[in-house]
């Protein structure tokens, strides 16, 4: 698997761009700037087939519904409890300032224990609540990389102070679903740098090693 990291949106959130051998291609939270995006793809000789989404919030999910129209491609994920977010995506863009962002509906909702399929690659789905009510993770076992949204980060944790956010709910995902993937698996966070479940579990001061570890 390639991929590159598109930074979108004032927030800079990440989205990444991710292809197989044959150049088939999605786009994991496609936050804004659709012209861009596309171009990011273009300029590699990609075919988009699906979009990917982590979490609902806007600078995750905002240029989602554009995209689908303008490319007649499906919305993957995330879970189903993301709806909540989905639908409040107008109220979201004008209270921060955005273009105006629609309401949606993914193509497919997804499940913990899913699989998603973008040409010859295979992403497990985690269901991670916490930050969000319906919020998964990408796991591509193969590459060791994990695209893991507003769940964690290098040194840091998702905010749960959101409408059905939950403190509790996002360290039991961090400790139970994402740490026993490896310590050697490399993440893509929603924000800033790439660090490794390795490193997280060990130096995190949020999340890192508890008595019994």
């Amino acid at each position: 698997m390639e991929f590159t990291i598109l930074p979108v949106t004032p927030y800079r959130q990440n989205c990444s761009l991710v292809w197989d051998a044959a150049g088939r291609a999605a786009l994991i939270d496609p936050g804004g700037e659709a012209d861009r995006l596309l171009a990011a793809a273009r300029a590699r000789g990609l075919t988009l087939e699906k979009l990917l989404l982590t979490h609902g919030h806007l600078d995750h999910a905002g240029a989602a519904a554009e995209l689908r129209d303008r490319l007649g491609i499906p919305i993957v994920g995330p879970q189903r409890e993301e709806q909540f977010w989905l639908d409040v995506l107008p109220q979201q863009a004008a209270m921060s300032g955005f273009p105006p962002t629609p309401a949606f509906v993914p193509d497919q909702w997804l499940e913990d224990g899913a699989t998603v399929e973008v040409g010859a690659l295979r992403f497990d789905v985690l269901h991670c609540p916490g930050h969000t009510p319906g919020h998964v993770v990408f796991h591509q076992p193969e590459s060791k990389l994990a695209f893991v949204g507003d769940v964690l980060f290098k040194g840091s944790i998702g905010r749960t102070d959101f409408p059905r956010g939950d403190h509790a709910a996002l360290l039991a995902a961090i400790r139970r679903k994402l740490f026993p993937l490896g310590d050697e698996v490399r993440f893509v966070p929603g924000h800033g740098a790439m660090s490794t479940f390795g490193h997280e579990r060990i130096e995190n001061p949020f999340v890192g090693l508890v008595p019994g570890d």
